[in-house]
């Protein structure tokens, strides 16, 4: 595969630009002082109406509104910022009078409320979480902007058998809330796999969660997979929503699975098996819609065999297993990942790579990728960044992949002669070289030959322009039964 995997949050989930909606001047003007404080930056107004106005001329993260205001409905502002095409999260603030109208407000499309009064560190900690949610929305919105490109099964780069045996099962799979586990060695693309089964799935609206289970520390982990209620720990100042409430209508990635404690193990066997879970701390029980895609670089079986994973978690999670290969199992893929990827970062960092010397492929095709695709596309990046145009050549290749001896290349000089060697004439004669044989193998069928190359019909009719091949092609195809594809 050669799609990036990487999403980055076009959100600093420190920062947040806020609309406080209170129609009391001291509290608003409290509040205000509280927030930008903590590096917010806030504007107030005490009208319903003028918090509309200034909703849809600027973009607001965070709208924090009271739900008693003197010339709006509370439940009419929430429903119409939630029109907005920019949707901010909406907090609600209300007296001990107004519980039930907050509930009210949360089901019309608010993300939580506060009680008043409530102190100093509750409301930071509802911030943060808000950003948080607002992050999450954020980024899937822009991977749902790549849906039809980047995370259609039409744009998965390979041409080996075996991963394109992976793509049928991921075609097959994608539109089933069926659990799917992803294995495969790090590097591979197993969360690539995951982002495009969510997003050809029906759930592709909703919002796809992932959650790095080897990362998050083990005492924290619980927390981030189901939230938590106030007071459930020491810090735990407010509820917090966990990765599973998110993922409602959607999906969660669960990544890294095999480095899941016993008890999380226990907790996750649960919910895969009766769809429920409890809030760290809580009593009440919430159901949980959301599908569940794993992935994990470690052999699950052997874990199970040493009492290290659960057996009944195991076969919960492995209902369609989906088998990465490495990158060295097929090494047809390295020169498309290549070209992927001199692609994506001549556009992503302004280089202009050309392509890659003859002697330089060899080598990379020779080189056995411990780091898979992530490792192939990070060597690409830095020579762009380093290098900035012209062909990727021997020198400029790590040195533990210079260090292989060097393959066999037909018609490529044994030794650069005494007199020196015009590089840019050698690479131009030996592509030349190349595109004959290809034609000549193909009875001079263009289309067949750009399929041979790997290259579009369109970029060597180009070539053959560029290299003035084209007079020879032209009757050579005169001769032949390939009058029609010119």
């Amino acid at each position: 595969m050669g799609i990036d995997d990487s999403t980055e949050s076009p959100y600093d989930e420190t920062m947040a630009h806020i609309l406080l909606v209170e129609d009391e001047a001291d509290v608003r003007e409290s509040l205000k002082s509280q927030l930008e404080g903590e590096g917010h930056e806030v504007v107030g107004t005490e009208s319903g109406i003028e918090a509309i106005a200034l909703a849809e001329s600027s973009k607001f993260d965070i709208v924090l509104t009271d739900v008693m205001l003197p010339d709006l409905n509370g439940l009419d502002l929430v429903q119409r910022l939630k029109q907005l095409p920019h949707k901010p999260v909406v907090v609600v603030m209300t007296g001990y009078g107004s519980v039930e109208m907050a509930v009210k407000a949360i089901k019309a499309g608010a993300f939580e409320f506060l009680q008043k009064p409530f102190s100093v560190d509750v409301l930071s900690a509802m911030v943060t979480s808000a950003l948080r949610v607002k992050a999450l929305h954020e980024e899937n919105q822009e991977l749902r902007k790549t849906v039809k490109g980047q995370f259609s099964l039409g744009r998965l780069v390979s041409s080996s058998h075996v991963m394109k045996e992976v793509f049928r099962l991921v075609e097959c799979v994608a539109d089933t809330d069926s659990t799917v586990l992803v294995l495969g060695e790090s590097g591979t693309g197993k969360e690539l796999i995951a982002q495009t089964i969510h997003f050809n799935s029906l759930r592709r609206k909703g919002n796809l969660v992932p959650v790095n289970c080897g990362a998050i520390p083990e005492a924290l982990l619980e927390s981030e997979l189901f939230g938590h209620e106030k007071g459930a720990f020491t810090g735990a100042i407010a509820s917090r929503v966990g990765r599973f409430e998110l993922a409602a209508g959607g999906t969660i990635f669960l990544d890294e699975i095999g480095d899941l404690s016993p008890p999380l193990q226990v907790k996750l066997l649960r919910v895969l098996q009766e769809r429920t879970f409890e809030r760290v701390g809580g009593t009440r029980t919430y159901k949980t819609d959301a599908r569940v895609i794993a992935a994990t670089n470690q052999d699950l079986e052997t874990l199970v065999a040493a009492k290290q994973f659960r057996e009944d978690l195991f076969y919960r999670l492995n209902v369609v297993p989906v088998i990465v290969p490495p990158l060295r199992q097929r090494v047809e893929d390295i020169p498309l990942l290549i070209q992927h990827f001199v692609n994506q970062f001549n556009d992503r960092r302004g280089a202009e790579l050309t392509g890659v010397t003859p002697e330089a492929m060899a080598l990379l095709c020779e080189y056995s990728w411990p780091g898979n695709v992530r490792e192939l596309g990070n060597i690409v990046e830095r020579i762009a960044i380093l290098k900035r145009k012209g062909y990727l050549e021997l020198e400029d290749l790590p040195e533990k992949i210079r260090q292989q001896p060097m393959p066999s290349i037909p018609n490529v000089p044994a030794a650069i002669p005494v007199g020196g060697l015009d590089l840019s004439r050698a690479v131009e004669e030996f592509e030349n070289r190349l595109i004959l044989e290809a034609l000549e193998r193909t009875n001079w069928v263009k289309s067949k030959a750009a399929r041979l190359l790997q290259i579009n019909r369109t970029t060597l009719i180009e070539k053959l322009k560029k290299k003035s091949l084209a007079e020879v092609v032209t009757q050579r195809t005169c001769s032949s039964d390939d009058a029609t594809d010119s």
